[in-house]
C-alpha cells in the first residue's frame, strides 16, 4: 500500500488531474472549478484539478481541532521528538521534493534543494524549542505569585505564496506547531503541490491525524471559507499587499489578529568606499536569484554618484554570464516568471518604465530562451525614486538603480518608501555601516552582504511591508497565547471581614 508521499508523488509524476487537498490525515478530491496550471518554461498545461469545496474546509476544520487537543496533551518532548522526524522525512525526501518544487513552481532545481534543505532545518530547530516554552515568574510588589505560562492559539491558518512554496509552509508550519496549535494551510493555488507533499511527509512522521491540513483551492473561495466559518485563531498571510489588506479586514471581522508579510522594494546602498567587486556580486544576487521574484529582493540599488555610472554598467555587463533557461537543468541560474499573469505584470512595468524615463544599460545582453515561456532578461534601469518603477514591485530580474549624494541623502531615499521589509549597505566605514542601519526603516538589515537568512532570526517588514514575525522565537510568540496567573501567598486572616468569612 503506498504511503501519502508516495500516493501524491504518483499523482503528480502520472500527469492526474486529481491534486487533492489533505484533510485528517487523508487526500480528498474537491468538487469546485477547475484550475488549470501552466509551465512558465513553455506554456504547455502542467495539471488542472478542482478546487476545494466548503465540504472539505469544514472537515479540516473539525480534524484540525480534534488534533489540536491530542498534540497539546503529549508532553513538549514528544511533541520536538516528532517534529525532529519530520525534518529527518524532509531530508530522506530530497530529490523528489526539489523535482517537484522545481517542476511546479519554475524554480531552478539548484534552488530547490537548497530551500528543501532550508525546511528541514525548520523542523529541526523548533523541535528543540519545543519543551523549552516555559513561562517566568514576575516579581510583583504584593503578596502574591505570578507566574506567566504560553499556551497555544487552537487552529492557525496560513496562506501562503507561490514564488517559494515549500519554503514559506515549513517557515509557518514549525513554528506553529512548536507552540502547540494545529494548522490548516493553504498554499497558492499555482503551487499546492510540494505543501501537500510536506503535509503527508508530517503526517507520517507521526503527528496526530488532522494536526496539519493542506488545502488545495482559490483564495477567493477556500481561502475566505476558512477566514469566515472555520475555527481559527489567527491568520497568516505571506503575499502582495493588496491582498494582505483584504485579508486583514475579514479576519478582524471576526476578531482574529493576522501576521501579514508583504511586499517591498528594499534599498541596497552602496558607498564609493565600498568592495566594488563584492558589491557588484551582491547587487546581482539581491535581484536576480529566483528571477527576482522574492519580497526581499533589492530591487532598489542606490548607488553614489561617484561610482553610479561604472557600478551600474558592471552589474549589468556581469548579468550577461548568468545562464537562464529550464528551470530543470541543472546549469541554470535564473529560470522564468512563474506564471503568465506575473509576465505580464513584469514587462509592462518595464515598458512603462522607458516611457518614465528610465534607461536601460546593458545592450548586448544573450536573449532569453527561445520558447513559449515566461522569460525575462536580467535588467538594469538607470532611473529616480520617485518613479512608479522605484516605488512599486515589479517582482523580477529588474533593479532600478538610483544615485545619490551623501549619506543623508541615501539614508533619505531608502525610506522615501511605503515599504520596509529589508535593506543593506556596502561600505568600509564600520561606523556609516552601522548610522545607516540605525536609520533605515526595514525589519531585516544586511551590512556588506545581501539576503541572509536563518530560522533562528526574526523575519518581517515595516510599514506596508506587514506586521509580526514568522521566525525565531518571535513566531513561537505569535503562535502562543499568554496567560497570567496570580496566587495569593500572605497567611490568610482569621478575623471575620463579613459574612461567610469564617465557615467553621
Amino acid at each position: 500500500m503506498k504511503t501519502a508521499f508516495e500516493s501524491i508523488i504518483h499523482r503528480f509524476w502520472k500527469g492526474a488531474n486529481t491534486i487533492p487537498s489533505f484533510v485528517d490525515g487523508e487526500f480528498i478530491l474537491g468538487s469546485g472549478e477547475y484550475i488549470v496550471i501552466h509551465s512558465a518554461h513553455n506554456d504547455s498545461e502542467l495539471f488542472r484539478y478542482p478546487d476545494a469545496d466548503e465540504g472539505i474546509i469544514m472537515k479540516a476544520n473539525e480534524a484540525a481541532k480534534a488534533a489540536g487537543k491530542v498534540w497539546w496533551s503529549m508532553s513538549a518532548q514528544a511533541r520536538g521528538k516528532v517534529m525532529y522526524r519530520i525534518g529527518m522525512k524532509v531530508r530522506d525526501a530530497l530529490d523528489d521534493l526539489a523535482i517537484v518544487e522545481s517542476y511546479a513552481s519554475n524554480k531552478p532545481i539548484r534552488d530547490a534543494r537548497v530551500e528543501v534543505l532550508k525546511v528541514a532545518e525548520m523542523f529541526e530547530y523548533y523541535a528543540g524549542w519545543a519543551d523549552k516554552l516555559h513561562g517566568e515568574v514576575i516579581p510583583v510588589p504584593t503578596s502574591h505569585l505570578n507566574y506567566v505560562k504560553y499556551e497555544p492559539l487552537g487552529t492557525v491558518f496560513q496562506i501562503t505564496p507561490w514564488n517559494a512554496p515549500i519554503f514559506t509552509a515549513g517557515w509557518q508550519l514549525a513554528p506553529a506547531i512548536a507552540a502547540g496549535n494545529a494548522v490548516i494551510l493553504k498554499p497558492s493555488e499555482l503551487t499546492p503541490i510540494s505543501s501537500l507533499l510536506l503535509g503527508a511527509l508530517a503526517h507520517e512522521a507521526g503527528i496526530p491525524k488532522g494536526l496539519i491540513n493542506v488545502i488545495a483551492g482559490y483564495g477567493h473561495t477556500a481561502g475566505q471559507t476558512a477566514i469566515k466559518q472555520a475555527d481559527i485563531r489567527k491568520v497568516v498571510f505571506v503575499g502582495s499587499p493588496a491582498t494582505g489588506k483584504r485579508i486583514a479586514i475579514s479576519a478582524a471581522e471576526r476578531g482574529i489578529p493576522c501576521v501579514l508579510e508583504l511586499g517591498g522594494k528594499s534599498a541596497n546602498i552602496v558607498f564609493d568606499d565600498a568592495d566594488l567587486g563584492l558589491a557588484v556580486r551582491g547587487a546581482q544576487a539581491a535581484i536576480f536569484s529566483g528571477a527576482g521574484q522574492s519580497c526581499v529582493s533589492g530591487s532598489r540599488l542606490l548607488v553614489q554618484e561617484s561610482i553610479y555610472d561604472r557600478f551600474c554598467e558592471a552589474v549589468a555587463q556581469a548579468a550577461k554570464h548568468f545562464v537562464i533557461g529550464n528551470p530543470q537543468e541543472e546549469a541554470t541560474q535564473i529560470g522564468p516568471i512563474h506564471n503568465a499573469k506575473q509576465y505580464k505584470h513584469v514587462t509592462t512595468m518595464l515598458d512603462s518604465a522607458v516611457q518614465e524615463g528610465a534607461t536601460i544599460i546593458q545592450n548586448g545582453l544573450p536573449s532569453v530562451p527561445q520558447s513559449n515561456g515566461y522569460y525575462v532578461n536580467p535588467t538594469v534601469l538607470k532611473g529616480k525614486n520617485h518613479m512608479f518603477c522605484a516605488q512599486e514591485e515589479i517582482f523580477g530580474p529588474v533593479v532600478v538603480a538610483i544615485p545619490f549624494k551623501d549619506e543623508d541623502d541615501a539614508i533619505a531615499i531608502a525610506n522615501d518608501s511605503r515599504f520596509g521589509l529589508a535593506g543593506a549597505v556596502w561600505t568600509k566605514d564600520v561606523g556609516r555601516a552601522h548610522r545607516v542601519a540605525d536609520q533605515v526603516k526595514a525589519g531585516t538589515f544586511w551590512i556588506n552582504s545581501y539576503k541572509t537568512i536563518n530560522v533562528a532570526s526574526p523575519f518581517g517588514g515595516y510599514g506596508e511591508s506587514g506586521y509580526g514575525r514568522s521566525s525565531g522565537l518571535e513566531a513561537l510568540r505569535e503562535y502562543s497565547e499568554v496567560k497570567s496567573v496570580w496566587v495569593e501567598t500572605a497567611r490568610i486572616p482569621t478575623a471575620n471581614f463579613g459574612y461567610g468569612a469564617n465557615l467553621e
